[in-house]
């Protein structure tokens, strides 16, 4: 069985974790001749309580052009180090990560897998609100890899040790 993945996402939140998954990502969509889908995911539910519960407009603006900077930078990194510009777009969400992810943008942009960073939780938050990408694993419409180690496959170095 072949594995020919021509559309490759590859969500980013600016932890290790994603980094070293959108790193695998442009070296898999690199050897594929691919096309590569990075997407952040705005959580607004994670300010609730902030501004009397309500965001407003230049809140809601700055996370979008914070994000939109984020995701710039990782692309011209990409092509800086010879990833095809026209092979990789930059989409920024609103939404529940876990499904936005798994089910809505696949279906938007008919994704043949998704390489998404191994969780940045420790297990109480892990325990309480879930892991996106065991979620994603769960709950995808097509194929998942965690990735749990560099480039070079190597572990990430846990620093709190």
């Amino acid at each position: 069985m072949e594995q020919d993945y021509k559309r490759i996402l590859v969500p980013v939140d600016g932890s290790k974790e994603a980094e070293m998954a959108f790193k695998k990502a442009v070296k898999v969509a690199q050897m594929n001749g691919g096309h590569l889908d990075v997407l952040t995911v705005l959580d607004t539910k994670q300010f609730i309580g902030l501004h009397g519960g309500m965001l407003n407009g230049d809140v809601i603006y700055q996370l979008s052009e914070d994000a939109q900077k984020y995701l710039n930078e990782l692309k011209d990194g990409a092509v800086k180090d010879g990833f095809n510009v026209d092979d990789i777009d930059i989409h920024v969400r609103f939404g529940e990560p876990k499904t936005v992810i798994s089910q809505e943008f696949i279906e938007e942009y008919k994704n043949d897998l998704i390489m998404i960073g191994s969780t940045g939780m420790n297990a109480v938050t892990r325990l309480l609100v879930g892991s996106v990408s065991e979620y994603v694993t769960r709950n995808a419409r097509t194929d998942v890899i965690i990735v749990r180690t560099d480039i070079d496959n190597k572990k990430l170095v846990d620093k709190k040790k």
